[in-house]
Parts: C-alpha cells; structure tokens; sequence
C-alpha cells in the first residue's frame, strides 16, 4: 500500500476514491484519519464541524476487513461523509438542530437516511454545524449561526463571504473537502443556497423520494433531505444509496413506483444538453448584480453552445404572487412536538413550548438573536386544524404546480428551467419539486451557481443536463484555506 499525502483528498472525488481503495492504494481507515487531520487544521478557520464520530475510525477499519474478505458493497464502500446536525444518528454523536436546549441529545436510532448510508458503507465522519432550528428560530439570525456551533463561514471568504443557510455546516465542510461529500436538509432554499455559495452541486430532491424519518423537522410538506458534494457524479451516488421507501414517512410511500432509480449514474451523458428544451424565467433575472447578470448570460449560452434548444423569455403565472409563511409556521409547531415527545427523558425539552422556556433560561447563550419565529409559531394550536393553515397550503401547493412550474413546462414543452444563482428555490420548494444546483463561476461577492428546475421526480433529468453542463464548464476550483 502506498502512502497518499494529506492534501490527496482535495477534491478528490467518490470514484477516485473507490478506485483507490481497490487497487489497495489506501484504505478507509486512512481516508477517515486523512480527514480528520483536514478538519483539525482548517475547521477553526470556517467552524464548519461540530463534532467527529469516535468510532469512525473504528467503522472504517471493520470496513476494510469486509473489503478483503467479501469484496465491496458498492460505490460509497469505506467512504466517508458528513451529515447536519439535525440529522439523528444511534451512535455516540449527538443531534441537536444547533440548540443548546438539544446539545446533549442521543438520537435512540438512526435517521432512515442515515441507516441508509450505513448499508451502503459509507463512514459516518461527524456532524456539521447548521443555521439554529433550520433557520426557524428568529428573523435577525444570520445563517450559519447556532447558540451550539457559533457562527460558520464560507472557506472561500471567512467572514467576508455570505455562507449560505441553514445547511451551512454542510455547505463549508463539501467545499473544503472536510468529507467525501455531505447530507443537507431543504425546507425552502436550504440546500441550493450554501451550495450556490460555496460553488457545489446541491441537489434538493423532490419530497418523498428521500425518507424524512429521524430528521428534526419544520414542516412535512416541504422538508427533504439530500446530498451536497463537489461533482454532480458524487450526487447522484449520493442520492441512488438514500432512496427506499420508508413506512414511517407517509410521503416516501406515496412516491413508491414513481421514478425511483437505484443507480442515477446512469442518467449522466455530456451530451444531455443536445435538443434539451430549456426555458428562462426572466422574472428571476430582475435583481441581479451586472457581475451576476454576466455569469447568468454566459451559462445561458453555453446551454445554447451544447445543442441545447433555449426558450427565451417564459413566465410562470405565479411569479408575481404575494406569499407568506405560514404552511411552515403551523406545521413547524405539530411536527417538532412530535420529534420531540419521543426524546429520551434526560433531554430537558419535549415540546416546542419548553424549548422557548429553556431559551429564556438560558438567554445569554441561547437567546443572541432573539426566537420571535419559535414564539410566532407557538402561538398556534399544533393540530393543523385551523382554515388559514388548510387554505394557503392547499393555494400554494395549486399555485406552485398547476399555476407555476407545470404549467410552464407544459406550455413550451420544456425539459427544465434555469434559475440564477439561487433566485426561485421558494416556488420550487412550495411545490415539492427537485431542483439541482450546479457551479457557475465566480463574483466580487463570492462563488454563484445556476439552478435546473422541472416536475416531480425529475431527478434523473435534472442530473443529466447538469451533468452535461459541468462537464462543458468545469467552472469549480477549491478554496485556499
């Protein structure tokens, strides 16, 4: 076995890795220390971990055996990743949204997501840092701030650079190669904006194709789990181990049968451009930097360069509608009730109401940025019963669909849409439906992506045109850290 030097692994992406271990040119426990030494030298710079498993190691030595003796499981065999923190795993790590109120919580299980990953081999590293609550604790919080973790930063601008939220820790830790690749969680924009931020693929899948079991919620009409890495490759490995129906998550069954492909490799073609129907929703244009506008122009020409058959404006009925927030305020209350009523008895919180009481307590720590959101939201029944919470979800979820994205795709025959940066994720996000992140180049302000949008279970689609434009662009380099 021969020797990899510690910066091997920047960049380095899933396959490169695997290919490695095989050929017997390092094993997963050197991964897992390799990683380790990363983040112990450069996580003080971006705080993006918040602890390191302490059997990882331990893991990835049983890994390897396995290896020797039986072969490799698949593609994530001995690979190391990182989830959020609000992602429940049975081990020794804790689970906490970014609350002190959860600091010291022992998930009793994995997340089904993360017993997915488990089967599939890969090493559980740690936990990263997240905006406290999913960013559903207070209107002033910036993101990437948690009364747990403090504050992350983005690792090609600390503190100079917005970091993206609420997966932030995820965010930072993908883009300076602290793990193979990374687990976010996306309410509304939580996945494609830190990855927008800090030039990664994020893919947010459509809700229902991933498990939300085990996850600290906001709201089970939009909340989905998914992967965020360096190459659109790593995320459809990702995404083809965290599919499965789940039982407990009556939305994964529903999606049974749907489009549920176990290997999404098969998707990807750097030809997927040629003949793809592509329409821009000049709406979202509006408000960009002329900095922006440039990089969002040039991307739309190399979708044109790539055979690609570009409509050029579309609009959606619904771009122009006045929204608000409260589907999440209502189901914020019922389903983090219910996540917490099932904690273990040492934890001093199980409703939503004693965690506001435990802030208070606790104020100088807990309270930096005030919890008017987690008060707003108490201040409803918790039994999803009332008009207002039935009427807007049930006009949203119609405007979104039938009066947004559908209607659009259906109107020019298109195969996707393309957002700039991160502008449209929320109609994206009322919908249900995927959306997919892909580097796009670089401004004054930081790093910027696009984002491809289409219908439910559009994943595949979705992968393959952003296959095909990264392969034509290769537009992501690390960040000096």
């Amino acid at each position: 076995m021969s020797e990899k030097p510690d910066n091997w692994i920047v960049e380095a992406d899933i396959t490169t890795m695997q290919k490695a271990m095989e050929a017997g040119e390092i094993r997963a426990a050197e991964l897992v220390a390799l990683y380790v030494k990363r983040i112990e030298k450069f996580n003080k710079r971006i705080n993006a971990v918040l602890e390191i498993n302490p059997d990882a190691l331990r893991i990835a030595q049983e890994l390897d055996d396995e290896r020797q003796r039986q072969g490799s499981r698949g593609p994530l065999h001995g690979i190391p990743i990182l989830l959020k923190d609000n992602i429940d795993t049975g081990d020794r790590m804790h689970t906490s949204a970014g609350s002190l109120a959860l600091a010291q919580s022992l998930a009793a299980e994995d997340a089904f997501i993360a017993a997915k990953l488990r089967e599939s081999g890969a090493v559980l590293l740690g936990k990263v840092n997240m905006t406290e609550w999913a960013n559903f604790m207070s209107g002033p919080m910036p993101s990437g701030y948690s009364s747990r973790g403090g504050q992350v930063l983005n690792p090609y601008g600390p503190g100079q650079f917005e970091v993206g939220g609420s997966s932030s820790g995820s965010g930072a830790a993908a883009a300076a190669s602290f793990a193979a690749a990374t687990i976010g969680t996306e309410t509304s924009g939580s996945i494609v904006n830190p990855a927008h931020h800090n030039s990664l693929v994020g893919l947010k899948p459509t809700v229902g194709l991933l498990s939300r079991t085990g996850i600290i919620p906001i709201s089970h009409s939009q909340d989905t789990p998914g992967p965020m890495s360096r190459t659109v490759t790593d995320a459809a490995l990702m995404l083809g181990a965290l599919t499965g129906v789940d039982a407990r998550d009556p939305l994964s069954l529903a999606s049974e049968g749907v489009c549920r492909p176990s290997d999404y490799i098969t998707f990807l073609d750097a030809k997927s451009l040629q003949g793809a129907r592509i329409g821009i929703p000049r709406w979202f244009y509006k408000g960009l930097s002329e900095e922006a506008r440039l990089i969002a122009e040039k991307a739309i020409g190399t979708l044109r360069e790539q055979g690609a058959v570009v409509i050029d404006p579309v609009s959606l009925p619904c771009e122009q509608a006045e929204w608000n927030y409260e589907v999440l305020r209502y189901e914020f209350k019922k389903d983090l009730n219910d996540y917490l009523s099932k904690l273990d008895a040492s934890v001093p919180v199980h409703t939503l109401q004693e965690v506001i009481a435990f802030n208070s307590e606790n104020a100088e720590k807990a309270l930096v940025y005030g919890q008017n959101t987690l008060i707003w939201s108490d201040e409803t029944s918790g039994t999803l019963t009332e008009e207002e919470y039935l009427h807007n979800l049930a006009a949203y979820q119609e405007l979104t669909r039938a009066r947004g994205i559908d209607h659009v795709l259906a109107e020019h025959q298109l195969d996707a849409l393309l957002f700039p940066g991160d502008e449209g994720y929320d109609i994206a996000a009322r919908a249900g439906y995927p959306l997919l992140n892909v580097p796009a180049g670089y401004t004054a302000e930081g790093p910027m992506g696009v984002m491809f949008s289409a219908g439910a279970f559009s994943e595949g689609k979705l992968l393959a045109l952003g296959y095909a434009f990264e392969q034509a662009t290769k537009y992501r380099r690390p960040p000096v850290l």
